[in-house]
């Protein structure tokens, strides 16, 4: 096992789920073509990156939301206390697209909306270890 490879692979996954521009797709279906690690270490490396990535935006949104009673915040008082209510209600299920182009903003937008993080943690690595998993599956069928 390339212990450096996966040291990578969990930095370019931890990156690309951050607000940074990362992506670490390539650089997980290139380990997997070259057989760096075992498939599920891959996996469990990858998807244990990229959801901590998540939990820093989350913690991102967090912070931003303590700003609520700065002129410059974008939203009203009022109107993020009936989003809050509406997410807490419905919402938190869009955390299953985290996986997603636009899933860096739904994760932090689940720290200003105060989600917890026994809900945010499980759906976060339901989506992101789901991401890796149809990603091998598609690099095992393209290349394997």
């Amino acid at each position: 096992m390339d212990w450096p490879a996966l040291l990578v692979l969990f930095a370019a996954a931890f990156g690309a789920a951050t607000v940074l521009p990362f992506q670490s797709e390539v650089v997980f279906a290139a380990m997997q073509l070259r057989e760096a690690a075992p498939l599920w270490s891959l996996v469990v490396v990858a998807s244990i990156g990229n959801t901590l990535g998540a939990v820093v935006n989350y913690g991102l949104g967090r912070w931003i939301e303590t700003a609520r009673d700065r002129p410059w915040f974008p939203v009203k008082e009022a109107q993020l206390a009936k989003a809050q209510d509406w997410y807490a209600r419905r919402g938190v299920w869009t955390l299953l697209l985290s996986w997603a182009p636009l899933g860096d903003a739904l994760t932090v937008a689940a720290g200003v909306m105060h989600t917890p993080l026994r809900i945010f943690l499980p759906l976060v690595a339901v989506a992101k270890t789901g991401r890796y998993i149809v990603l091998a599956a598609v690099t095992e069928g393209l290349f394997g």
